[in-house]
């Protein structure tokens, strides 16, 4: 039995040394201001929430609209349950497609006005499912180098080459488009609207090159969703373009106020997707009180008070956007309700981020990897629901709390500016 002992000590020690080599980057995290947490939030997504016990204002969250806790989707919710049950048991290609799921892909295709439309678990499941799906060995993929983490994901997890252009740099684009003419199908990936610098891909310029080169053109409209467009349709929409996108991608979990995500394309898309994206394929469809919500929030866009929500949320956007820059903040390129708050050095973000709770708002620090070293920045990111009150509140507690830390502004990121990389893989 010595032998059993003896062995038995030698794995011990192994997993203490495991366990301790997670412990020592965890460590350098920390030292880095690296470190990540899961703040929590009392109640339900409003403009105001409880953090730590205390009341403060909530700038830091996706709900655009308000339709969170919107009295329409809760009913919906509630009423599906009832009818429907609590999950769907399956995947879709199963017994996991319920009425609902067919009614709302209709829906959503109306929507946009596509063919078809594909419901997915989230946005992330959406990139990573997708993008391998329709790109394999001998394609290329030309992604924008501020793309989404799960844009880059979905590109790696490909076996097709990848080109990842310097941001919205459409010279460089259409060089590497003349290049690889001819090498296998070309699909050009792009955020409708960049959702750590809030600003919108230059989408006349992508479409015009995707027609020059015989090229697909997929759109992550994430944030765009609900929000841009006289009728809330999104990015494409807001700058005239419609009908002019081959793939577009939409979440139900930011303006809609729910959870989940959709692909709206053609119906030979959506077909092949349905047999080949392996994150619809073999994931548990969405439930009914999803589903119900997210039908909900639709009809809400499509209403008057819709518009009237995306005109508050203009309204405040332009408001907070330009106290920021007459108070001398740096909000990059930001047109849209995303504004970041340039810093540069991620511990002093999150000394940022802190004072600024302690002035009674909640705005998260956005550090490496999410964005480049040197890049960090505060987060806002505004909602329907806040108001002028809110929103004047916002800019003295800023203020304030860039005293406290001492707001150290664009001079951290150098003469080289590391908000935008030109790396090419």
């Amino acid at each position: 039995m010595d032998w059993l002992v003896d062995r038995l000590g030698i794995i011990q020690e192994e997993g203490r040394s495991e366990v301790s080599c997670f412990a020592r980057e965890l460590s350098l995290l920390k030292d880095q201001g690296l470190y990540r947490c899961m703040p929590s939030i009392a109640g339900s997504q409003n403009a105001r929430v409880v953090v730590d016990g205390k009341e403060v204002l909530l700038l830091c969250s996706n709900n655009y609209l308000g339709l969170a806790n919107h009295p329409a989707l809760k009913e919906a919710s509630i009423q599906a349950v009832v009818r429907y049950g609590v999950g769907t048991g399956a995947s879709r290609l199963v017994s996991g497609t319920m009425e609902l799921h067919e009614l709302l892909e209709r829906q959503i295709a109306s929507f946009k006005g596509t063919e078809r439309a594909l419901l997915f678990n989230s946005g992330y499941a959406a990139n990573t499912g997708v993008i391998p799906a329709l790109a394999q060995k001998g394609d290329t993929l030309y992604s924008d180098k501020l793309n989404h983490a799960s844009i880059v994901d979905g590109c790696l997890l490909s076996r097709a080459r990848l080109v990842r252009y310097p941001h919205s740099d459409m010279a460089f684009l259409r060089r590497r488009l003349a290049e690889h003419r001819g090498d296998g199908r070309r699909i050009i990936i792009s955020d409708g609207v960049y959702s750590m610098d809030g600003d919108m891909a230059m989408l006349s310029e992508l479409v015009a090159i995707k027609k020059e080169y015989g090229a697909l053109l997929m759109v992550d409209d994430a944030h765009g969703t609900g929000v841009l467009g006289a009728t809330g349709r999104g990015t494409a929409e807001h700058l005239g373009l419609s009908a002019e996108i081959d793939i577009s991608m939409g979440t139900l979990g930011k303006a809609l106020g729910g959870f989940g995500a959709f692909i709206a394309s053609s119906d030979e898309i959506i077909e092949y997707l349905v047999n080949k994206a392996r994150s619809f394929v073999f994931s548990t469809s969405l439930p009914p009180a999803v589903l119900a919500a997210a039908s909900a929030a639709f009809d809400i866009v499509d209403s008057k008070e819709g518009a009237e929500l995306r005109q508050r949320l203009t309204e405040n956007t332009a408001y907070l956007r330009n106290a920021l820059r007459e108070a001398g903040f740096d909000t990059l390129g930001s047109e849209t309700q995303i504004i970041p708050v340039f810093v540069g050095d991620a511990q002093k973000t999150m000394e940022f981020s802190r004072a600024l709770l302690e002035e009674g708002v909640f705005v998260q620090g956005i550090r490496p990897p999410t964005v480049p070293v040197g890049g960090s920045r505060l987060r806002c990111t505004l909602m329907a629901t806040h108001n002028i009150s809110d929103l004047q509140q916002v800019v003295k507690a800023v203020c304030r709390a860039s005293v406290k830390v001492g707001y150290p502004g664009r001079e951290l990121a150098g003469d080289n500016d590391s908000r935008y990389s030109h790396e090419v893989i």
